[in-house]
């Protein structure tokens, strides 16, 4: 049986080695090791990876989304951004590219490793497939088990974190209604004071494991999720 190829796009040499270490690991093949846009697209026609982690802050004219946006144009390939920042401009251009996930450096191995599940099942498993009525229909066949707080991509389970959970479940019990930065500050971390970042990055985290449409940002005033029923 072949292993699943993967693309590392990454211009720091001891991370993308890091990276390596990992895939490999976890018994992927890596097709190479990109630094910039024309090396990442050139690998991409050469070697066909059925995943590319892409860095998005790489040196040049073009960063990591415009390389997505560009290998989007020609090839159905599954990406998972990583990056150490996190701005909200930045985020939001990522998001828009529907990419698989949004990685924050440094990342653990088990989250790299569930994202690449997560990625490959979707590129193979493109068609419908059953799943249990009780459990509310999110949209874009994603779907959420209310009595066990868990979160399905058609038949897959898609593991979120502690602080992922929470902001899941307060979105879902407004029923699309916007909910505020400060009553999501409050239910998650109650009065421990957050930077905007934190927040910020939690929601784009999330964001990322689902359809970029299935949950509205309002800038400085809340957000909210679209439930289809």
């Amino acid at each position: 049986m072949s292993k699943n190829k993967i693309l590392i796009v990454e211009d720091e040499t001891i991370v993308a080695l890091e990276i390596q270490k990992a895939l490999e690991s976890f018994d992927y093949e890596v097709t190479d090791i990109a630094t910039d846009y024309e090396s990442a697209l050139e690998s991409v026609k050469k070697n066909s990876p059925n995943l590319i982690l892409m860095d998005i802050n790489l040196g040049g004219d073009k960063d990591g989304i415009d390389i997505a946006k560009e290998i989007q144009n020609s090839y159905t390939i599954p990406i998972i951004f990583t990056t150490a920042y996190s701005d909200e401009e930045t985020i939001n251009r990522a998001i828009r590219t529907n990419p698989i996930s949004y990685l924050i450096k440094p990342f653990k191995r088990e989250e790299l490793k569930s994202n690449i599940l997560l990625g490959l099942y979707k590129s193979k498993n493109s068609d419908k497939t059953k799943i249990d009525k009780k459990l509310l229909n999110l949209g874009y066949q994603y779907f959420y088990d209310e009595e066990l707080d868990k979160l399905y991509y058609k038949e897959l389970y898609i593991k979120l974190g502690l602080k992922e959970r929470k902001l899941l479940r307060i979105l879902i019990e407004e029923k699309g209604k916007i909910v505020s930065f400060e009553k999501i500050e409050y239910k998650i971390w109650n009065t421990h004071i957050v930077s905007s970042s934190t927040l910020r990055t939690l929601i784009y985290r999330l964001r990322s494991k689902l359809h970029y449409d299935l949950i509205e940002t309002i800038p400085n005033v809340g957000c909210r999720i679209y439930i289809k029923g």
